[in-house]
C-alpha cells in the first residue's frame, strides 16, 4: 500500500444545529457510518480547508447519536446549548487514518486516486486524475491528459483496476468516449 496517506480523513460534516440542547445534524461522508458515529467515538473538528484538526477546538467525543433522515443527530460532550453547537456548525469531522476501517476488496480511498496515472486496458496513456466528484448516481474522476480533459464514471464497467503500488488506474471506456 502507498505510504502517502494523510494523517486524517474526513468522515462527516456538521451541517446544522438541531434544537436547543446542543445537537447537530451530521452528514456522513463515509461508507462505514456505524464505526464513526457511535457514543464514545472521538472526532476532531477540521480547520478551514478540513485538512488538519482546528487547533483552537478540543477533540469532540460523541455523547449521544441517533439516525435522522439521511444522517445522524449527534451531541458531543461539553456541547450543552444551541450556541455551543453553533460554534461547531459547518465544520468537517476528522478521524486519524489509523482509526479508519480497512477497505474491502476493490475499494479505494479517493486521496489515492488524485494524481494517479490513468491508462486504458491496452496500455495507452489517458492522463492523470485531477479530481474526484462524489455524486449520488456514480462517482466521477476528471482526467487531464495531452488530448484534453475527460470525465469518467467510477464504475466497474469503466474503471477495471487500480494498482496501489504504481498509482495507476486502468480504464476500459466505450468507443468514442476518449478524445
Amino acid at each position: 500500500m502507498t505510504t502517502d496517506r494523510p494523517p486524517f480523513l474526513v468522515v462527516g460534516h456538521l451541517n446544522k444545529v438541531h434544537g436547543t440542547k446542543g445537537e447537530l445534524f451530521v452528514w456522513p461522508l463515509t461508507d462505514y457510518p456505524e464505526t464513526h458515529f457511535a457514543p464514545g467515538v472521538v472526532h476532531r473538528a477540521g480547520d478551514e480547508d478540513a485538512s488538519q484538526p482546528c487547533a483552537s477546538l478540543p477533540p469532540l467525543t460523541i455523547e449521544s447519536v441517533r439516525p435522522y433522515r439521511k444522517g445522524f443527530l449527534a451531541r458531543f460532550e461539553g456541547c450543552e446549548s444551541r450556541s455551543d453547537a453553533e460554534a461547531l456548525r459547518g465544520r468537517y469531522l476528522l478521524r486519524p487514518f489509523e482509526e479508519i476501517d480497512s477497505l474491502r476488496e476493490g475499494e479505494v480511498f479517493y486521496h489515492e486516486l488524485l494524481g494517479a496515472e490513468v491508462a486504458t486496458r491496452a496500455g495507452a496513456a489517458v492522463g492523470t486524475v485531477k479530481e474526484v466528484y462524489p455524486l449520488r448516481t456514480a462517482d466521477l474522476i476528471e482526467v487531464a491528459g495531452p488530448d484534453g480533459e475527460v470525465v469518467l464514471p467510477l464504475l466497474p464497467q469503466f474503471v477495471v483496476g487500480f494498482d496501489r503500488e504504481r498509482r495507476r488506474v486502468v480504464v476500459d471506456p466505450p468507443e468514442g468516449l476518449l478524445p
